[in-house]
């Protein structure tokens, strides 16, 4: 791999310099679009593993990051890589001067690491070493965490505040490998006292960009909520399956906090500016949730108003290890950061039937 740009020309050197692992993926594209948008250099590492590349297989990068720089009007720097692979790694981090790391890179579905255990470890918690590794040999000593707040597991009380017990209750093997990266940040910080460590938990991600340009893609079937609604409102599949309508909610289904992507985007910008701050050391962990919760049912009908088509679903037994409600408090990120969600659900079901219905198979669409 040289150290060059993968493609076009590079813009003026901005203020910031960052290294962004995953972001080819759901979350981090947002991030991306958010950071360029304020002049930053980014440059993203992704193994693709999650992000399908579109029509054009010649072009050196996918087609989600295509859009985020036709969104940003900025061009960025990608390599094609595995943060497990450390000769590549090192490779990146020798062609640039890194201030922070943004680190998205992981495996996601929830129902896939209680398969594939070994896989998840493997991935989210041997990636983050290595990536840890090449950070401290490279002397770049800030990281913003992509967490999940299926490090709290079953909550022992709500609102769930970021004091709650994390790792105790954990009911699968994606949110204990969240847990699991955020002790070795909490030990790794306390080792060495120029590492900062800022860890965002989020709640739901849900939403797309404005433009309808970028939004989430799953591959295969989904295992999120809200694309699995839109995909059945697109027509790709015939119905929604709702596991469980004999909850203690007010409908009877699971209610959860569901944050617009946007809302998260610009979450990671005031954690940077946190992590920047010369005042700040160690590691912190933030909530990024709207401090509310929607039923199952309840994004139904939001979903169904926004984009004038009706979903039909069917009710089908509770999933293992499902609770009734669970919902953040994210008092300590508007007091810390300065920052809290701003974007209603009327604005996330708006925004992901513009991403849908403009693309229908998502990133493949003709």
């Amino acid at each position: 791999m040289e150290c060059q740009v993968t493609f076009v020309e590079a813009t003026a050197m901005p203020a910031r310099t960052v290294l962004v692992t995953g972001g080819a993926g759901y979350v981090g594209s947002h991030a991306v679009v958010q950071l360029l948008s304020q002049g930053h250099e980014v440059v993203v590492v992704d193994n693709l593993v999650n992000a399908p590349r579109g029509n054009d297989a010649a072009s050196p990068l996918t087609e989600c990051l295509r859009r985020v720089q036709e969104i940003a009007g900025k061009t960025l720097n990608f390599h094609q890589m595995d943060i497990m692979d450390r000769s590549q790694l090192d490779r990146v981090f020798a062609c640039y001067s890194f201030d922070y790391v943004m680190h998205f890179a992981a495996l996601k579905a929830v129902g896939e690491s209680v398969e594939k255990p070994l896989l998840y470890y493997k991935n989210n918690v041997g990636g983050s070493i290595t990536l840890l590794e090449a950070m401290k040999d490279h002397n770049v000593k800030k990281l913003i965490y992509s967490s999940s707040a299926t490090v709290y597991g079953t909550p022992q009380k709500l609102p769930l505040t970021e004091d709650h017990p994390t790792g105790v209750n954990c009911t699968n093997p994606y949110g204990k490998s969240k847990y699991f990266v955020e002790e070795i940040l909490k030990d790794l910080v306390t080792s060495d006292k120029e590492w900062r460590a800022v860890s965002l938990r989020y709640f739901n991600p849900v939403g797309a960009h404005e433009s309808g340009l970028i939004g989430e893609d799953p591959q295969g079937v989904p295992s999120n909520l809200m694309p699995y609604i839109a995909q059945v409102a697109v027509g790709r599949r015939p119905r929604l399956q709702v596991f469980g309508d004999d909850y203690d909610t007010p409908d009877g289904t699971g209610v959860r906090d569901y944050i617009h992507i946007q809302d998260l985007a610009v979450g990671h910008l005031a954690a940077a500016r946190k992590l920047l701050d010369p005042c700040f050391q160690g590691f912190r962990a933030y909530n990024l949730g709207t401090g509310s919760g929607l039923s199952v049912l309840q994004l139904v009908q939001a979903f169904e108003k926004a984009s004038g088509r009706q979903v039909p679903y069917e009710v089908v037994g509770r999933r293992p290890g499902d609770i009734a409600y669970c919902y953040s408090s994210a008092s300590l990120a508007k007091r810390e950061l300065g920052w809290q969600a701003q974007k209603g659900v009327d604005e996330m079901c708006e925004s992901v039937w513009r991403w849908q219905s403009k693309n229908p198979n998502g990133y493949r669409s003709s």
